[in-house]
């Protein structure tokens, strides 16, 4: 590199750099868009829309139809954010709260009346018994208003098919006799649908008819039929744009619930977390990336200085693009975010350890430096693209917070391999060429006394058995004691919605410092969440389940204290916002991240006893946090799923970078060396990487836990185990148990 091109680089990576806080703080233009205050925020931080549904009809709604509509009603919702939420309330009624939206009637206009999906003959195409020609749309297709009543409609025999007849519509792309790409909608009928359809189509095809999808009041698709369909599965095609095909498949999914609903009510509502929360996070983030930069360039001298500037590009390019592809950032994105800021960090201090082995063995700080970032290559390719695979894998199969998490730790991993790889390579190349080229400004590897690990691996392996095993004890005790085996919280659980009508406007802070205290004395839980309805005295008080007396208690004390109008208080009963299919597609989604995870170590490593290890490595993480939770009886809420995710995306990524030395050392194993000398020596030449990488990601939770509110304390606190406990595994664990498998399995390679 010449010295001009140094001086470009550099001129161009702090312009980039204080460009980029500028736009972190300003925006880019008037609106602010591109800055930290315009990225989507979730209901925990910002609040949104909340709509009450409620079941249409006399009779109390089956309680299986009630939570299909949920389930089905929640994957429609995260169209709008990840993080939105559906639950029922009572025996009738169903919530949708959506985050970093404000105009509750223009969701209601989009979700339309949801269950009231039709599909109906249609004899005519200017106009017939059924139908008005009513002009024609913004594209030029003719509109037609149905006349009949739709129970008329059924009784004539002219109502085909409901919604609930439809099993799956979605949007996607195929090509034509030309070849040429178009946009469907593929559908998916139940068998007494797929019947249905056979015959109706059937019918139309051998009388020229057109069968129309009728929703919430107009036609939403009116399709020629060209030929019988009988196998229950259908296209329907047309001068789509994908966004068009897709708003046509989501309003055939959200009219094919069980249940029709009509709108109740609508609010707008604020945070769950006052602006005290927000302000602390972002102290306590600024405060802990102070300290991670102070010792970057205490340890790691002139490297560390190039660090910190790409960690500082990094965390401006993060904050551009959440706000870029407008995603949704509620404190389970924060964890994603957390993680792939420690990856970051541990991608750099990879390539540093190399650079200083390289001058320490006698080569010149320019050829260290190249040969250093060449060597680091492979473990932070191989660490990064493992968690990326369970990053893709849990935002494809996932929902809600699950897929929220996905998107940001996505996003960080990708940001941080290039700040890494590029952003940090150029910018301590630009360094050197200008002159500093002192071996002392990049430190030499020390010669340490190496550690026996494996030596202690059947220790390490009690040590460990007896900490999976104590969380399962400490589950029967509770269970035993008429408790949950863990503290579920509300999202799990359901609890009591309770609306106050206050005398005065609250502001969130307030309702935490004076109403929370109150009521957690009252009902003796810290489990409560408060909303506030804009432009209103209203305050929604979300608690775990309380009976009758609980309830009387309660709104005695909020009278006494606050002189409520007891008459104002309202209560019922809430579903937990965690259904059992979301349960069940966030325990799937892991499951097949996990086996992708495998599949990619065993392909990359060339044997299955790296992939098996390092699994196993992960599932004892995880059920070590899991045996925390049981123990200190941390409420499992939301943040859990994010929580666990984040320790195993942690944990893999710690063990990669030391099987990746294993790996090389086995390749040049000197006669002289034993297979355990050489496991050995492997984790401890890279034991300073897994102390520091995992001091700075600890430094940077317990700043949340030191300065957080209690809700995210009991989310900071989880991961420092969980960091802890990913240290004690990648050191203690993985080398012993490849060391095991490999001299108790051998292969059959010669």
């Amino acid at each position: 590199m010449k010295k001009s091109s140094a001086v470009i680089w550099l001129v161009v990576m702090l312009a980039l750099l204080a460009g980029g806080i500028y736009s972190a703080m300003y925006g880019l233009d008037e609106q602010g868009t591109g800055s930290a205050a315009s990225i989507k925020q979730g209901l925990d931080l910002a609040g949104g829309v909340s709509i009450t549904y409620q079941a249409v009809g006399d009779e109390t709604p089956d309680k299986e139809d009630m939570a299909d509509t949920v389930y089905k009603l929640q994957k429609r919702v995260e169209g709008y954010s990840t993080e939105a939420i559906v639950y029922s309330e009572g025996a009738d009624r169903i919530n949708i709260e959506i985050p970093g939206v404000s105009d509750a009637n223009s969701i209601l206009e989009d979700l339309g009346k949801p269950g009231s999906l039709y599909f109906i003959r249609q004899t005519g195409t200017d106009g017939n018994v059924n139908y008005v020609f009513a002009g024609y749309d913004d594209n030029g297709e003719p509109v037609y208003i149905l006349t009949k009543e739709v129970d008329k409609l059924l009784a004539d025999g002219d109502m085909l098919l409901t919604g609930t007849d439809v099993a799956d519509a979605q949007a996607g792309a195929v090509k034509d006799s030309m070849g040429n790409q178009q946009f469907v909608v593929s559908l998916n009928f139940t068998p007494e649908g797929t019947q249905k359809f056979a015959d109706a189509t059937q019918h139309a095809y051998d009388n020229g008819e057109t069968i129309a999808i009728y929703y919430d009041g107009e036609i939403a698709s009116a399709p020629k039929v060209n030929e019988p369909i009988l196998n229950g599965q259908a296209q329907i095609s047309g001068d789509f744009e994908y966004e068009e095909a897709e708003r046509l498949a989501s309003t055939i999914r959200i009219g094919g619930l069980k249940l029709e609903l009509e709108e109740l009510r609508s609010n707008v509502v604020g945070a769950q977390l006052g602006q005290t929360a927000i302000s602390t996070s972002l102290k306590a983030a600024a405060i802990g990336f102070a300290i991670v930069a102070v010792l970057m360039i205490i340890i790691y001298l002139l490297p560390g200085v190039a660090s910190v500037i790409a960690l500082g590009i990094y965390t401006v390019l993060v904050i551009l693009l959440l706000s870029g592809f407008n995603i949704t950032l509620t404190l389970p994105g924060i964890a994603g975010i957390i993680l792939s800021i420690g990856m970051a960090v541990d991608a750099d201090v990879i390539i540093f350890a190399r650079i200083r082995e390289e001058i320490a063995d006698g080569a010149t700080v320019g050829d260290a430096i190249e040969t250093g970032f060449k060597k680091a290559l492979s473990a932070i390719i191989d660490g990064n693209i493992t968690t990326l695979i369970a990053a893709l894998v849990l935002g494809i199969m996932g929902t809600g917070s699950v897929k929220g998490f996905a998107q940001t730790l996505g996003l960080g991993i990708v940001v941080s391999m290039f700040t890494a790889l590029v952003i940090t390579k150029l910018i301590l190349k630009s360094l050197y060429t200008l002159g500093l080229k002192s071996e002392k400004l990049y430190g030499r590897a020390k010669e340490r006394k190496s550690v026996e690990f494996l030596s202690g691996r059947k220790v390490f392996f009690a040590i460990s058995l007896i900490a999976i095993l104590s969380g399962f004890v400490f589950m029967g005790i509770n269970k035993a004691g008429g408790k949950d085996i863990l503290n579920y919280s509300m999202e799990f659980k359901g609890g009591t919605s309770t609306t106050v009508t206050f005398n005065e406007d609250l502001s969130l802070d307030r309702i935490d410092a004076e109403v929370v205290p109150v009521i957690g004395s009252v009902i003796g839980s810290g489990q409560i969440q408060c909303q506030k309805v804009q432009g209103t005295n209203e305050v929604v008080i979300k608690t775990m389940t309380l009976d009758v007396a609980e309830r009387e208690a309660m709104n005695e004390a909020l009278v006494s204290n606050f002189g409520v109008d007891k008459e104002k208080i309202t209560a019922e009963t809430i579903s937990s916002t965690i259904s059992s299919e979301m349960k069940r597609d966030a325990i799937i989604a892991v499951i097949v991240a996990t086996i992708c995870m495998l599949i990619y170590i065993w392909f990359r490593f060339k044997d299955i006893r790296f992939a098996a290890s390092s699994v196993l490595a992960l599932v004892h993480d995880v059920l070590v946090v899991l045996a925390f939770y049981a123990i200190a009886r941390i409420t499992v809420g939301n943040t859990f799923i994010a929580c666990m995710l984040t320790i195993v995306g942690y944990s893999i990524n710690a063990t990669i970078v030391i099987f990746d030395r294993v790996r090389e050392n086995l390749k040049f194993m000197r006669n002289r060396d034993t297979l355990e000398s050489m496991v050995n020596r492997s984790i401890n030449q890279t034991l300073s990487r897994s102390i520091f990488t995992s001091l700075t990601t600890f430094i940077m939770v317990a700043a949340l836990y030191i300065l957080g509110v209690t809700s995210i304390r009991e989310f900071a606190l989880p991961l420092m185990v969980g960091i802890v406990c990913g240290t004690y595994s990648s050191v203690c664990l993985t080398g012993a148990m490849w060391f095991v498998f490999r001299t108790k399995f051998k292969s059959k390679e010669k």
